[in-house]
């Protein structure tokens, strides 16, 4: 080993390029051999490891796939930094083999540093979607609600921004920053930097809002000044709702602390009111019967509820129609099964007015007479 690291005076390894001696060369292609290979063994055996940790089948195709590249370079080329600090270090040693030019010896430990600190935070972030399943770990029924949503997405927002700080911190370190001339200049100005940030700042403690006082869900249908839509998604700045036009409006989260928020979501129950317009020349008896089969139909329909305050009954009459006002409440879990079940209503009511030969006033039929 001692003659591995301190060959004879005149040996050929001693010979200088460019400022290297060819030992120093022969070293550094060893060191690109050795990221190459290590750069394969942690793409092989990595996705094996974190596939014994991670439950989802997609993740485990999809991100650990795709991160074990940015794995595999980190450790490759972080073995190759600790190594090129010994060999920097050596060249202190008399008769060392080890000889690079200045220029090296400055550059080459923050470049690969630098390529480190990329490689790590592109693995990390790639990871982030690991959050579902940590905390689908916790879940007893396997099935996604919107606090768990929430929850996912609020998390994964905090994990990426914490990356990209830590990460700009390394970078900052491998390109020859001083962070402590760094963070006390930060200090000085960080009263301007607050007055130029303050609305994230605004923002990121909307968020906190959001999370904590949890006025809604993902998956809720929410009003907001004139926005309106489903919350599909909760970040540090911003919340995305999809409106019914399908269109996605980003909406700054100190909105939603300085704004009244309508949660529809939260309805324990959605009111339906309407009129019918009967023909004037029903008979009176007749009305009479369909005003109570058609309560006592809102009565016995599964879906529907507070049978005290429900009602079917004449509220207007005019030279042409006898107005009656309808008015229910249903039971369903959302918009879709309201239809339906409002549908079936409609036609049930129908067919009571067939049944008792009430006809329904039409203004656009009697103007064409």
């Amino acid at each position: 080993m001692d003659g591995l690291w301190n060959p004879a005076a005149d040996s050929g390894l001693r010979n200088e390029l460019f400022g290297f001696t060819t030992y120093t060369l022969l070293a550094i292609l060893g060191l690109l051999v050795m990221i190459f290979i290590v750069r394969l063994l942690t793409m092989r055996f990595a996705p094996t490891v974190l596939g014994t940790i991670i439950r989802s089948e997609a993740i485990k195709g999809k991100t650990v796939q795709d991160s074990d590249k940015a794995l595999g370079t980190a450790v490759g080329v972080g073995l190759a930094y600790f190594l090129v600090t010994i060999m920097i270090d050596d060249m202190e040693r008399t008769g060392s083999p080890i000889l690079m030019p200045d220029l090296a010896v400055s550059f080459l430990p923050g470049i690969l540093q630098f390529v480190v600190a990329i490689a790590v935070v592109v693995w990390a972030f790639r990871l982030v979607n690991i959050v579902h399943d940590v905390v689908m770990l916790f879940d007893t029924d396997d099935q996604m609600d919107g606090t768990e949503k929430t929850l996912i997405s609020a998390l994964q927002s905090v994990l990426r921004f914490v990356i990209i700080f830590v990460g700009a911190v390394f970078v900052a370190d491998s390109m020859g920053f001083d962070l402590t001339s760094l963070i006390a200049g930060l200090g000085i100005s960080g009263f301007a930097l607050a007055l130029a940030a303050k609305d994230s700042i605004s923002n990121f403690f909307g968020a906190i809002t959001v999370l904590l006082d949890r006025p809604f869900k993902v998956g809720d249908w929410i009003s907001v000044g004139a926005a309106e839509g489903e919350v599909i998604e909760i970040n540090l700045r911003t919340t995305l709702i999809r409106t019914s036009a399908d269109t996605i409006i980003t909406m700054p989260n100190a909105n939603l602390v300085n704004t009244p928020v309508e949660n529809w979501g939260k309805r324990r129950w959605r009111r339906w009111q309407t009129q019918l317009h009967l023909d004037i020349n029903a008979d009176g008896e007749a009305v009479d019967t369909f005003c109570e089969r058609v309560l006592k139909a809102i009565e016995e329909h599964p879906k529907t509820l507070k049978e005290d305050a429900s009602f079917c009954q004449v509220s207007m009459i005019s030279a042409t129609s006898l107005d009656v006002d309808l008015n229910l409440y249903w039971d369903v879990s959302g918009g879709v099964e309201e239809r339906q079940e409002r549908a079936k209503l409609i036609i049930q009511i129908k067919n009571i007015a067939e049944d008792l030969g009430i006809e329904f006033y039409d203004g656009r039929v009697r103007q064409q007479r």
